[in-house]
């Protein structure tokens, strides 16, 4: 039983799952809009929330923690300058995921995450 564990583990290991959840918001970050699968989409609606917010306050401390949470350093460009300055008003609710049907192969209910 899984009583009060929160963490969605999507059949990973916690390396495994921490990189792949990384690649996929600085993808989110670097082309606005991604394809994949429901489960992917929820664990990373969160995890792209909380980059936006940090990349909001804009100086060096957010910066280098956004280093070491992105992959790629072209996304933390973009999130404190292009991103920061797009939702400067807004108070969060900076992504949307829309449901596009079933994976052909397995049947995965797959979704598109977007930056609003």
């Amino acid at each position: 039983m899984r009583h009060r564990n929160k963490v969605k583990t999507l059949d990973r290991t916690k390396e495994a799952r921490e990189l792949m959840l990384r690649n996929l918001v600085s993808s989110i970050i670097i082309h606005e809009k991604v394809k994949t699968t429901k489960a992917k989409a929820k664990v990373a609606k969160s995890a792209v929330e909380k980059t936006i917010s940090i990349a909001k306050k804009g100086d060096l401390t957010a910066r280098r923690a956004l280093l070491k949470t992105l992959v790629q350093p072209k996304a933390v460009e973009k999130a404190i300058t292009v991103l920061s300055e797009k939702y400067k008003e807004k108070n969060g609710g900076y992504v949307r995921v829309i449901k596009l049907g079933n994976r052909q192969g397995d049947g995965a209910e797959m979704v598109q995450i977007e930056l609003v």
